[in-house]
């Protein structure tokens, strides 16, 4: 059947019919060539369109920018190109409603589709040349040719090439060799993936596949694991990770090209965009724990473990995303908390963080709604998403003009091991304002420090003092008693840049009364 429209011409509403359209609500489609006896309504149509609504499984709805220029009943014609289905942004467990494109499997019956259709939409990208190679998880591989403009859209890989992968997991072009890497790929040969296997073209040409005496294509199949779930590059190599074990990947020259060794087994690695390189180091967010191979593969200590796992929405794992704030030393891991999950009236998104600071060797946590993250380098500031907007980091003292609600606060802190009462009686406060806006006044430049006592673990801070510091103030005086105590240091206001040195607090031993 060929594409027809019915339109009215006091309406924006069209609705295109087109038995073989398998598109979902939300889809662009491009038509050109239109056809429909009437000169105005084809200009109308030959433009690109989101898909409104999805009428069946033959028809769907578009919208157009002015009421139709005449009137159609199924009638017209068009060519149409339409654009990848757009992914799910919440992980649908299994393969039931919201799996694949409407009406796939029959009305009332589960959707067949589960890798790529029960999942969120994730996508690998590098750069070759100019041109760019992009991969979506589990699926094609599409290249972008720099030289036909950015009016110009990309083509699947196997439009270009011989032999390049159907399916792959994620794509990487290797720094000094310059081969496409492609990690969980088809066999050649096959469209069935093999979520152990690695592809690779042949040096310096992305669209050479098939390996030959007189090439450097080839593939190597990874012997642990049931599937790859990433890889990181550094400097040195290709760090593999599958669900259970770490893998180094080199390049060594023909006759082989690539050789891969085991770093480790027995680990775990949270998801697809959940490890990063810093420097030849990588580190990684396993199910329960951290993990860095720096020469060997080891677990990091971390302070704030049960704050991060014991809180975490294990059905959205596959959004976790870390990210490098090199300026400060940082990794950042965000992730989605069970607090915030979909059965508890949340959006299932991140909407919480946990740093490394591998420079002082301390973790911190926090909440902040963030889906992707680039470190500094093409641009001057880290650039980050959350589902809405594009947002510069480290960039200036304010939230586009309003405070922000900046706090620092320690664990509780004992004295000889809570075993004795102590006496606080004063608190030399050390805090820097430097950097902050230049027209702010010295008696704006403050902020809060609060110093807290409990007289039992389980007790809670049950006394606070609560002083105002600013560059000037010397001494806080106190009056608190305690097994133990906590500090937190806070600032709402505007255009202060406050950063936190040593601070020192008397106290003698006291009476238990």
């Amino acid at each position: 059947m060929a594409i027809t429209f019915t339109t009215a011409t006091d309406s924006t509403s069209v609705t295109v019919n087109d038995t073989t359209h398998g598109a979902i609500e939300g889809d662009f489609v491009t038509f050109s060539n239109a056809d429909t006896g009437n000169t105005t309504l084809n200009t109308q149509l030959n433009n690109e369109f989101s898909i409104t609504s999805i009428t069946n499984t033959n028809s769907y709805v578009i919208t157009l920018s002015d009421n139709a220029a005449a009137a159609l009943s199924s009638s017209g014609s068009a060519d149409a190109e339409y654009q990848l289905n757009i992914g799910l942004n919440t992980v649908v467990p299994g393969s039931g409603w919201g799996a694949g494109t409407w009406g796939a499997d029959g009305w009332g019956l589960a959707s067949t589709d589960v890798v790529g259709g029960g999942t969120i939409r994730l996508w690998s990208q590098d750069n070759f040349g100019e041109d760019l190679i992009f991969n979506e998880k589990d699926s094609f591989i599409f290249y972008w040719d720099k030289t036909l403009g950015t009016g110009a859209r990309a083509k699947n890989l196997i439009e270009l090439s011989d032999a390049a992968p159907t399916k792959s997991r994620k794509v990487i072009v290797s720094e000094r060799d310059r081969h496409v890497i492609c990690f969980g790929a088809n066999p050649i040969g096959s469209s069935t993936q093999d979520r152990l296997l690695v592809r690779f073209s042949t040096q310096e040409n992305p669209f050479q596949w098939i390996p030959s005496a007189t090439n450097t294509a080839g593939d190597l199949r990874i012997g642990s694991g049931s599937e790859i779930i990433t890889a990181v590059k550094t400097r040195r190599e290709i760090v593999v990770l599958t669900d259970t074990s770490v893998h180094s990947m080199q390049f060594i020259g023909p006759p082989f090209t690539f050789g891969i060794n085991q770093l480790a087994s027995s680990i775990t690695v949270r998801g697809f965009n959940s490890a990063v390189a810093v420097g030849d180091a990588v580190m990684w967010m396993g199910y329960d724990r951290f993990y860095i191979y720096d020469g060997r593969v080891q677990v990091l200590p971390c302070s704030v473990r049960d704050h991060v796992f014991q809180d975490f929405n294990e059905t959205q794992s596959d959004k976790v995303y870390v990210g490098v704030n090199s300026a400060f030393g940082e990794v950042f891991w965000f992730y989605p908390s069970a607090t915030n999950a979909i059965s508890n009236g949340g959006n299932g998104e991140n909407d919480k963080y946990v740093v490394y600071n591998y420079d002082q060797k301390i973790w911190y946590v926090g909440n902040l709604a963030r889906s992707s993250w680039i470190d500094r380098g093409v641009y001057q500031y880290p650039l980050a998403t959350d589902s809405n907007l594009v947002y510069n980091h480290e960039k200036g003292n304010d939230n586009d003009g309003a405070a922000f609600t900046s706090f620092i606060q320690s664990s509780p802190i004992d004295i000889q091991d809570g075993d004795q009462f102590v006496f606080l009686r004063r608190m030399l406060p050390d805090v820097s304002f430097d950097n902050s806006d230049n027209d702010i006044s010295e008696n704006d430049k403050k902020a809060i420090f609060s110093l807290k006592a409990q007289r039992s673990p389980n007790g809670g801070f049950v006394k606070t003092s609560e002083n105002t510091v600013t560059s000037s103030t010397e001494i806080n005086h106190l009056r608190l008693r305690g097994r133990s105590f906590g500090l937190r240091v806070e600032s709402t206001t505007p255009k202060v840049n406050w950063r936190l040195g040593t601070n020192r607090v008397d106290l003698r031993a006291d009476g238990d009364r």
